[in-house]
């Protein structure tokens, strides 16, 4: 993706040491925000409840947004397919 002018950025509520473990250990060629107050997740409205195992709790609901060079969301992909998530993209 990065190849074809796309800026990839990453955001999640972890810490940037979180991050930094993350990144080194998948390789990851792009940067990772930590969003330690939230601000990007709820601006976003991925900031939500959840639930796994009968539990229930406030998490992160993995989304992308493709956003234009004009700052304008084009496409929102909210059911993420991890292993082939750049062809997602790029279709």
């Amino acid at each position: 993706m990065l190849a074809r002018g796309y800026v990839v950025l990453g955001a999640s509520v972890d810490n940037e040491k979180s991050h930094k473990k993350f990144a080194e250990k998948y390789q990851l060629p792009f940067p990772l925000l930590a969003d330690t107050e939230h601000q990007i997740v709820e601006a976003y409205g991925v900031w939500a409840e959840k639930s796994m195992y009968g539990k229930t709790y406030m998490g992160t609901v993995r989304t992308t947004f493709i956003i234009d060079e004009n700052g304008v969301i084009q496409e929102i992909i909210s059911k993420i397919d991890t292993k082939n998530h750049a062809e997602q993209v790029l279709s």
